[in-house]
């Protein structure tokens, strides 16, 4: 048997926070798997829902790792990848629903494209099948991320394997080699725009993300922290911006994407203003200035494990924004709204 035909056990890596009550259909669904070739190891962050003693009563076999405290997604899924010891890691959110032959086609994956270090699922969404929750990751020069698809109608446009920028952490398949190549999940990002780290880090070491249609996945979407907008979200979405563009851009490539990253930070603000949360975005902004000086030491230290140039690695991340403005004008012109501004930001700037 050839290592291409070899089947490959796959370590599944779920972070839960008092998600009980969804971590019932997430293990359901794996359980209902046509591929049966893997493992799954839950990372407790302190629940105090009875999420332990539910996992250590009805679900005996899977491997359990339980934290004092909420320490973050970063350290959970970085503590699951360390207790793993397969050369394939599913990490997983807790809300979603697994679709039934969804890691046999991971492992034909895996198996046929060598060449990839790691798979971006097709992410669906639960409550509207029809939509879509995420088909890739990209990435903009704001220093934020994109999950191509997202709420839009599913089509033809998404049931075409091809290669992304990246995965969203909620969904993704990596090889092992991936993470002793370019390192784990930066545990001070806590939670929100790890993967986009991630992400950026992969494609500057010369790594390669493909999107895979037919596996697929049924996501909730901010389950646990119960809105998608909130004091919580706001602070560490400020803060990890910053330090995603600190720890990744360097000074060649923050003057080069300048103009966009202002014109997203202004957009940014004005959108918390409405949502009420100025002072959820302050906090955030103040502790990201805090540890500046540790990310662009951290951008010096990635710098060494870079394979593209600095005009290379730019003008992958200005495809990349061009791939999510015109998934956003594709969402947009299906919801009748305006996509005039859009338009214009495509012709300044890209």
């Amino acid at each position: 048997m050839t290592p291409d035909e070899r089947i490959l056990v796959i370590d599944i890596v779920i972070p839960n926070w008092n998600g009980r009550e969804l971590l019932t259909t997430c293990l359901h669904s794996l359980q209902k798997q046509t591929f049966r070739s893997f493992r799954i190891i839950i990372i407790d962050n302190g629940s105090h829902d009875g999420s332990v003693a539910f996992v250590r009563e009805h679900y005996p076999d899977v491997h359990l790792i339980t934290l004092s405290e909420n320490e973050g997604f970063c350290k959970a899924v970085n503590k699951g990848i360390q207790a793993s010891g397969n050369q394939l890691v599913l990490l997983l959110n807790n809300d979603v629903e697994v679709a039934e032959d969804c890691l046999q086609k991971l492992d034909e994956a895996a198996r046929k494209n060598g060449d990839y270090d790691f798979f971006a699922l097709k992410m669906i969404d639960f409550h509207q099948r029809t939509r879509l929750d995420g088909a890739g990751d990209s990435v903009m020069r704001g220093g934020v991320g994109y999950r191509l698809g997202t709420m839009e109608q599913d089509s033809a446009v998404y049931s075409i394997r091809r290669d992304v920028f990246g995965a969203c952490g909620g969904a993704a398949l990596y090889r092992r080699s991936l993470f002793e190549s370019i390192g784990l999940f930066d545990e001070d990002f806590f939670a929100y725009l790890e993967d986009v780290d991630f992400n950026l880090r992969a494609v500057a070491a010369g790594k390669k993300c493909c999107y895979l249609p037919d596996a697929k996945i049924f996501h909730m979407g901010s389950a646990s922290t119960g809105s998608k907008i909130n004091s919580f979200t706001v602070r560490l979405s400020t803060r990890n911006n910053i330090y995603v563009v600190l720890k990744n851009f360097g000074p060649y490539l923050f003057l080069r994407f300048l103009p966009a990253f202002l014109i997203y930070q202004m957009f940014w603000l004005l959108f918390v203003i409405k949502k009420g949360q100025i002072f959820s975005y302050l906090h955030g902004l103040v502790e990201s200035l805090k540890r500046c000086g540790i990310m662009m030491r951290r951008y010096r230290e990635n710098r060494r494990r870079w394979r593209l140039s600095r005009k290379e690695f730019g003008d992958v991340i200005v495809n990349s924004e061009k791939h999510a403005i015109a998934s956003i004008m594709n969402r947009r012109a299906e919801q009748r709204k305006s996509t005039h501004l859009f338009k214009v930001y495509m012709k300044l700037f890209c």
